[in-house]
């Protein structure tokens, strides 16, 4: 599977600018591992060249850069000197013949962090040089909050230039299937790899999902085992109090009240710190679809699958898998799997109503989607038209032989009190098996080879 998977999107968007034929100032962003890299290769193509920053000098990235130029220009006289400044680099790209030209800067904050001064600098160059020519620039970076702060954000002497930006988003279930060509396993692995390329790329799709967990991730020498880790060290300041709070989220503390209690942190700290996870999209609140975002009722969930894995299972075990113990470690996860695997499905199976969504192929088209909860009645589920009042409850179960008489009667029963006005209702269950399937004109039910057939 490549790690391009899925980015059509975006290349075609991509591509749609570069045949304007007119200045072009893309940013593009997203957390690490997403596969920014290698949309700008595949959107280059030969058009032009991606120049990566590292945290280095700007003595020492002039000099890269310097080379890289000279090399892909085939220009002798470049090759024997090299830029002194940003002032030297810009002016080279500026004086190249007015060809259609990419020009590329990923991890661009690196450079940032190394000489402040870069911004206005290419700000002036943007004005008075690049908007009028046929460049097309590409700033790229892995630190959300800085990219959206130092390129786009209004007190960045850039803000305001940027022709488009793409934020680069993990991939959907749909392609994590087209990898493993097994619905069950596509399941699992989403589970505990989620929808981050360079993550999924690491699963072995011929082996079931516990030898990959004991082979990739609780092995003290692989990519997996300390990645998680090292991107929040990337990212936060003081990432003993978001270990905290990310631990207790994983742990099922999803109420801000909830992980107060269970960190020993105050609310206040709490709602600071999960404000942070929410710009680096690490966590995500939600509401129950019938209130406003402003409602005070919302919690928060991991957004990243593996981050979710890594801290329910690996980090408190650290110790145990680094004497070797992984096989251990693997035995203890195995009677809780189903269960982790079960919250997770409920995002698949959403992910999939949209999609018969957007084909038209449910009974209505549905404008709104969501959870709902009240005091202790919960719904995975709730899609309704606001406008036809037509509505479905949706119901996941990750277990065979599911008694879909007896969770329809049961979801009948909480349906009654969510407070939508309703023309029209329906049921729909998902579940690995059913025991019977039942038949009813308002009730479809989906195991795990009707999503097999609705994928392929």
């Amino acid at each position: 599977m490549s790690v391009f998977i899925n980015r059509l999107r975006e290349l075609s968007l991509l591509n749609q600018r570069f045949a304007r034929s007119k200045a072009e100032f893309v940013v593009i962003y997203g957390r690490r591992r997403i596969g920014k890299s290698e949309l700008i290769d595949q959107f280059i193509n030969n058009r032009g060249i991606r120049l990566l920053a590292r945290e280095e000098s700007k003595t020492l990235q002039l000099r890269i850069f310097s080379h890289k130029l000279s090399e892909f220009f085939n220009d002798d006289l470049l090759k024997k000197t090299e830029f002194t400044g940003w002032d030297g680099f810009f002016e080279y790209i500026s004086g190249r013949p007015d060809e259609r030209l990419v020009i590329a800067i990923d991890e661009f904050p690196y450079l940032v962090k190394e000489d402040p001064s870069l911004p206005s600098i290419l700000q002036d160059y943007w004005d008075n040089k690049f908007k009028d020519s046929n460049i097309f620039l590409i700033l790229c970076g892995s630190s959300i909050s800085m990219m959206e702060s130092m390129v786009m954000g209004y007190i960045s002497p850039l803000y305001g230039r940027r022709t488009g930006q793409l934020l680069i988003k993990q991939i959907p279930f749909v392609h994590i299937f087209g990898y493993t060509k097994d619905i069950k396993k596509a399941v699992e692995f989403y589970s505990v790899y989620g929808g981050t390329p360079a993550y999924i790329m690491e699963a072995d799709p011929g082996k079931d999902v516990f030898t990959n967990i004991e082979d990739n991730i609780l092995r003290e020498d692989s990519f997996l085992y300390r990645d998680v880790e090292f991107v929040l060290r990337q990212e936060l300041t003081e990432p003993r109090y978001y270990f905290s709070i990310l631990l207790s989220l994983a742990k099922g503390n999803h109420r801000m009240g909830s992980i107060a209690n269970d960190t020993g942190l105050s609310i206040s700290i709490v709602n600071k710190y999960l404000s942070v996870l929410k710009d680096l999209q690490l966590v995500y609140r939600t509401v129950p679809v019938t209130e406003s975002y402003k409602s005070r009722k919302g919690m928060y969930f991991l957004a990243d699958n593996l981050f979710n894995f890594w801290f329910r299972f690996v980090y408190p075990e650290m110790e145990e898998i680094e004497k070797g113990k992984g096989s251990a470690v693997i035995e203890g996860i195995k009677p809780q799997f189903n269960r982790y695997v079960g919250r997770h499905f409920e995002n698949i199976a959403r992910e999939i109503l949209d999609m018969l969504n957007d084909k038209g192929a449910l009974p209505f088209r549905f404008t709104r989607i969501g959870k709902w909860w009240h005091k202790e009645e919960e719904i995975d589920i709730v899609a309704y038209n606001e406008t036809s009042k037509q509505v479905v409850f949706c119901e996941c179960k990750w277990s065979d032989r599911v008694n879909a008489r007896e969770v329809f009667e049961h979801l009948k029963e909480k349906a009654s009190l969510v407070p939508l006005e309703r023309q029209e209702e329906y049921y729909i269950i998902f579940a690995k098996g059913f025991k019977k399937k039942i038949t009813e004109d308002n009730v479809i039910l989906y195991d795990l080879k009707d999503l097999e057939q609705l994928l392929l």
